[in-house]
């Protein structure tokens, strides 16, 4: 389909509450999703939300088998979640680095829940029931968050952890964090 414009950091447009989907399984929303996942994958990210790219409805998209801007993380079954809700399954808290399409070349050490249940539907509006923890679970909590105007360096707590990747991570290629 096509790779859309990704937003970044300082767009008044990230910092809106999405709108929820209304209308499931149209041809609109699919040409969206696809658009959605040709961007993401052409920007090697983990997930990527609709107001990334200047759409404001409640649809994001992760997942992948291997990412080369997170080496170490292991697999994320491929989604597509409209109108997600995220229930904390423990107030436990994990730390890990995150960086984001819309803030590029930048990573910082955010807590999130350790493990969630996300509920929401699918392209077709099927009803999708999940429990995650891990990267898996991160990477959910980070897309969500951009559907209600939140950036990941909102909810960094100690910024002597936040900084430019080059800095932080010699051994990535730069290019991979565009």
């Amino acid at each position: 389909m096509a790779i859309r414009d990704i937003l970044k950091m300082g767009d008044p447009r990230l910092l809106r509450v999405a709108k929820p989907v209304q209308q499931f399984d149209t041809p609109e929303l699919h040409a969206l999703i696809a658009d959605m996942f040709d961007t993401m994958h052409a920007a090697n990210g983990a997930g990527l939300a609709a107001p990334q790219i200047g759409v404001d409805l409640a649809l994001v998209i992760f997942g992948f088998k291997k990412n080369e801007r997170y080496p170490d993380a292991p697999p994320v079954p491929e989604t597509v979640l409209l109108n997600p809700q995220i229930t904390p399954l423990s107030d436990d808290e994990e730390e890990g680095w995150e960086g984001c399409l819309s803030v590029p070349g930048m990573r910082g050490v955010v807590p999130r829940f350790a493990r969630i249940r996300y509920t929401g539907f699918g392209p077709r509006g099927e009803r999708i029931d999940r429990e995650a923890d891990g990267f898996h679970a991160r990477v959910v909590q980070h897309e969500c968050d951009h559907l209600i105007g939140k950036l990941y360096p909102m909810r960094v707590r100690d910024f002597r952890r936040f900084g430019f990747t080059s800095v932080l991570f010699p051994e990535l290629d730069p290019a991979d964090d565009d």
